[in-house]
């Protein structure tokens, strides 16, 4: 390191001297001075104890997550971005050299080029420009169901009792169309006689939970539910070079409909979650989670979901996956999350109102105490690209807080036109699998075509499954692992007991959530 270089940024610069694979960030930055000697990392094995980058509008926060996420791409890392805005998609196309961008990368010694990232770009239901991402009403559960719909105790007993009794009487329940016949079913003279033996669903509650699935279903949930069914295993790809494949998923179309969000992201980790295999500590995450814009992901959430969410972000690590939240404050994010997020980016924050001001110095205090900085005045005269860091060392401890110029993405800084768009989207080797919905023989199905019939008789189970569809890297990862599981003693006999994970789901109560796999309560998906 050069003798110019302040003691101060010495200091600094030694907190982030690391000796395994890590990110590069930027450059210490001291009175408005940018020390490219002095670069500021993030070690690769700690991502998965999750971050937060935070900051006023404009200040850059996008461009940092596309930073890192190309830069883990890069390292073989899969990384998922939601993007809420649609400005995200140009991390796959190379950016443009500028005269801007040659000189950012002089003043932090970054060896600038132009490349994108290998890309696939997902829609929630087909709701806009990607692959259409849907989840089956199954695969979610009564208890994840429950909570998106912000039922009580006894309205979630109730909606338990009817994927019990469709489960008992071969009744699939593939979209919302599907729960909603079972329902109305159930409320009958004749469905009441079937449920005598098991318990019984009030009108009222049975009211409830249909105005419920009615609201979800007019915030566009309806495109959702359905299948084919979205295997979460095709976020852990890499491409035939090695590269992490960034996962784009396109919200634009539902940035008004923070319900249909909120229930995608649930399901999605909740899966993740379920399907995963514990691996501790690894020297690279299996895959990196961006969730841009998270004030919309956790405004107007119920209780419920913030608990969901917490226990995810503390559970998740364990599976190797890391979690990311973007937003404009520390306060956007519930305080016992982000209590879990060990690695923070802090862009400059604006005071100029009293409430600025009471923020401003309640995000001050969470980061640990700076002898080179007074961090209320950097964190109000950061420039854009700019950002405080602090982050954990590779053995776990805080890194000392550094003022930061940062590099610049080498990837495309905008949206790709849309036609490149539409192009990558109809050109994924996904497309043929999930473009178009399937409506197969389910419960809305059997349920009209037995009240068709002049003398109602019971629904019949089904002999055999449908048949399988295309094979997806679960199925093969689920084969590969079958002795594995075989061997799992008396703890994986239970969990694999269908009766018992049928109980499970169905259940509302503490016994069911405990014994449940999933976090959520969420069954395995029927192949």
């Amino acid at each position: 390191m050069s003798a110019a270089v302040p003691s101060v940024v010495r200091e600094i610069a030694d907190g982030y001297a690391f000796t395994g694979p890590a990110l590069d960030l930027g450059a210490v930055l001291l009175d408005g001075t940018a020390y490219p000697d002095a670069p500021v990392r993030v070690p690769l094995g700690v991502l998965n104890r999750h971050g937060l980058v935070a900051g006023a509008t404009g200040t850059g926060k996008t461009k940092t997550l596309q930073l890192i996420a190309e830069q883990l791409s890069a390292q073989g890392v899969p990384v998922f971005l939601a993007d809420i805005k649609g400005d995200v998609s140009g991390v796959a196309a190379p950016g443009a050299p500028s005269e801007r961008t040659a000189a950012r990368a002089a003043e932090v010694g970054q060896d600038w080029r132009a490349e994108g990232c290998p890309a696939e770009f997902y829609a929630l239901g087909g709701l806009g420009t990607g692959i259409p991402l849907r989840a089956t009403v199954t695969s979610f559960g009564p208890l994840l169901l429950a909570k998106v719909l912000d039922l009580n105790e006894t309205q979630e007993s109730s909606l338990g009792l009817v994927f019990h009794y469709a489960d008992r009487s071969g009744l699939e329940l593939y979209d919302l169309k599907d729960l909603t016949a079972v329902i109305t079913f159930l409320t009958s003279p004749e469905g009441k006689e079937e449920l005598k033996g098991i318990g019984g669903l009030s009108a009222a509650t049975a009211g409830v939970i249909l105005r419920s699935l009615t609201l979800l279903e007019n915030e566009g949930a309806g495109a959702f539910f359905g299948e084919p069914e979205f295997d979460t295993a095709e976020l852990l790809r890499r491409a035939e070079d090695g590269r992490g494949v960034v996962s784009v998923l396109e919200l634009p179309a539902v940035q008004d409909r923070p319900r249909l969000f909120s229930t995608f992201l649930m399901w999605l980790l909740a899966d993740l979650y379920q399907e995963l295999p514990e691996v501790g500590d690894l020297d690279r995450p299996k895959l990196v989670f961006f969730f841009d814009e998270a004030h919309l992901l956790f405004k107007g959430a119920s209780k419920a979901f913030l608990e969901a969410i917490t226990q995810t972000v503390r559970l998740i690590r364990s599976k190797g996956v890391g979690i990311f939240f973007v937003t404009q404050t520390p306060k956007d994010v519930p305080a016992d999350v982000l209590a879990q997020l060990g690695n923070r980016v802090q862009h400059a924050l604006r005071a100029f109102t009293p409430d600025d001001a009471k923020a401003l110095k309640a995000t001050v205090s969470t980061f640990p105490k700076s002898p080179a900085y007074d961090l209320g005045e950097v964190l109000t005269s950061l420039g854009t690209g700019e950002a405080v860091v602090t982050v954990l060392s590779e053995k776990g401890a805080p890194t000392p807080v550094a003022a930061t110029r940062l590099r610049a993405p080498r990837s495309l800084m905008g949206p790709v036109e849309p036609a490149a768009l539409r192009a990558a989207v109809d050109g994924s080797a996904l497309a043929g699998r999930y473009r178009d919905a399937v409506d197969r023989e389910s419960a809305y199905e059997k349920l009209a075509a037995r009240a068709a019939r002049p003398q109602a008789q019971p629904v019949p189970v089904p002999a055999e499954e449908p048949a399988a569809p295309e094979p997806t890297p679960r199925d093969a990862r689920e084969a590969r692992d079958a002795p594995e599981k075989e061997s799992g003693g008396l703890l994986g006999a239970l969990l694999s007991n269908p009766a018992l994970k049928s109980f499970a789901r169905s259940a509302g109560t503490q016994l069911g959530r405990e014994i449940s796999r999933s976090l959520f309560g969420t069954s395995r998906r029927r192949r």
